[in-house]
């Protein structure tokens, strides 16, 4: 009865929402990304964070083309504590003593006891504090960098070229996230030789560029679809 006497403002909510995903999204990436998968294209070694990071990418240009500077950075920050409330969490779950009830009769894993459910466990979400560090670190600056550059280029170009600035802002915080990320990533985290890991992560980054190219005509498509949801012919005006 509230809502309906008192509706929310239709911006406020969609912001609310498209925070809400981008913080989702940034969670299952710290979740999904220690696993290394082959690309169905070719022989590539990926991680699984390329699934779900770069949409992260795309929230934020599209907060910041409709709601400006201020709330894409607050968004960026409101998704790293969120990031650091899960990790904190999983810290605490890997610490806690499993009970015998937690094992299944005849599971599909074939696993016989705690002491094997535990290390299937810590397997899939311990996280070196070095490599918790750099991921970290890497998300701060990427995105961050991501937003400033996004709006640089929108001041260069006096509000043309919206293709310019996602792709510019996109290219250029991806390489910053996959040079710090991955560097961490692969030479603390899995002790691999130099060129392997430069390899490993050019090839990430040739990927993370397809995946920009293809996102060119999403953020159209997004930017358009939020303007028509609420009826807007330009940006939200930020606040002096």
């Amino acid at each position: 009865m509230y809502l309906a006497k008192k509706p929310y403002p239709k911006d406020e909510v969609l912001f609310l929402v498209l925070a809400s995903a981008f913080s989702v999204l940034l969670v299952l990436t710290n979740i999904v990304g220690v696993k290394l998968f082959l690309s169905p294209w070719r022989e590539d070694t990926l991680t699984t964070g390329i699934i779900t990071y770069p949409l992260t990418f795309w929230l934020t240009d599209v907060v910041s083309e409709i709601w400006g500077k201020r709330r894409a950075n607050f968004m960026v920050l409101v998704g790293f504590g969120m990031s650091f409330i899960m990790l904190l969490v999983v810290q605490i779950a890997l610490h806690v003593t499993g009970s015998p009830a937690w094992v299944a009769e005849g599971n599909a894993f074939g696993y016989q006891g705690v002491a094997e459910y535990q290390n299937a466990f810590d397997s899939v979400f311990s996280i070196n504090g070095v490599l918790l560090f750099g991921s970290m670190l890497a998300y701060m600056t990427a995105q961050l960098w991501d937003v400033r550059i996004y709006h640089m280029i929108k001041r260069w170009t006096k509000g043309r070229h919206l293709w310019l600035r996602n792709n510019g802002s996109t290219m250029t915080s991806q390489l910053i996230d996959t040079a710090i990320v991955n560097s961490i990533l692969f030479y603390w985290g899995f002790g691999m030789e130099f060129w392997l890991g430069v390899e490993i992560m050019l090839t990430i980054y040739v990927y993370k560029m397809a995946l920009a190219v293809i996102d060119t005509p999403l953020i159209y498509l997004g930017v358009y679809g939020v303007k028509r949801y609420l009826g807007l012919k330009d940006a939200i005006p930020e606040p002096a």
